[in-house]
């Protein structure tokens, strides 16, 4: 199965320390990039969570959010921190000595002062348990979108792949015409060479025509480039920089082609070849 490197998925899930909310965002990239934002009452489950993106993904970068919300209706009730309040009552004292027109501290005020609200305890090996669940259920769906764009991908790939091979198919019988066209109008350059008795000349003229009479070789190499991608394409698995590689060598091949095509109709036909390569060579980019 081929895998595309976009994908998004996101989860929830209560705990009675408060609502876990899990959202993974993947793009292309070239090896695997992973950035991971924990909330800080789980940031010892990072590893795991780290551990559990490294199993299920290959490539890409990843963005990896997990939060610790409110806790749900019913959860154990906070409780005030008489450490906290004490303090709180201290510097309130000594802020009415410097301030004595001041007025005093409301409820509210008292009540949101950072710490004076203690949390229920957390469970680490609830937490564990929560975290691990939520993860293995989020990077199921991201897979599964993963690998939904991998199909299309895989099937708009296909289908340049074909389009590539019909190209190839109208070069080859112009090979020969092309190949005698450059050649006569080589010979009269060589003719013009020799009548000037130019030897030098002569040899390069020859060395020119050996070297640009012929395709065959980038014809040839082209067609099993496009074996090779369809093969991987149907074996599947993390085959990104394979056809990266291949999408390169065929890019390679298309400009070489271009630069030998002797008529009009086959630089027609290595033009559109180049264009076919280069949407090929953006969509493997986005491939696992």
């Amino acid at each position: 199965m081929i895998r595309s490197m976009t994908g998004y998925a996101a989860g929830a899930a209560d705990t009675p320390r408060g609502a876990l909310a899990l959202e993974i965002r993947t793009v292309n990239g070239r090896f695997l990039d992973l950035q991971l934002r924990v909330a800080d009452e789980l940031r010892a489950l990072e590893p795991l969570l780290r551990d559990m993106l490294v199993a299920r993904l290959a490539r890409g970068k990843v963005d990896c959010r997990l939060a610790l919300g409110a806790p749900a209706a019913g959860a154990p009730a906070r409780t005030l921190n008489a450490a906290a309040l004490a303090q709180l009552r201290r510097l309130a004292d000594e802020a009415r000595r410097a301030f004595p027109e001041a007025a005093p501290l409301a409820l509210a005020d008292v009540l949101r002062w950072p710490g004076v609200l203690a949390e229920a305890p957390l469970d680490e090996a609830a937490a564990r348990d929560a975290v691990q669940a939520l993860a293995a259920r989020v990077l199921d769906d991201l897979c599964a979108a993963r690998a939904r764009e991998g199909e299309r991908l895989a099937a708009s790939l296909r289908e340049r792949l074909a389009a590539m091979r019909a190209v190839l198919a109208r070069a080859a019988p112009l090979v020969p015409e092309a190949r005698a066209a450059l050649r006569a109008r080589l010979a009269e350059r060589l003719r013009e060479a020799a009548a000037s008795t130019d030897e030098a000349r002569l040899q390069a003229e020859l060395a020119l025509l050996a070297a640009r009479s012929d395709v065959d070789e980038e014809l040839t190499r082209l067609r099993a480039h496009l074996d090779e991608i369809e093969q991987a394409l149907e074996s599947g698995g993390a085959v990104g920089k394979r056809l990266d590689f291949l999408a390169q060598e065929m890019n390679r091949e298309a400009n070489t082609l271009a630069a030998k095509a002797a008529g009009l109709a086959l630089a027609q036909c290595a033009l559109e070849l180049r264009l076919l390569v280069e949407q090929v060579r953006e969509q493997v980019q986005n491939i696992e």
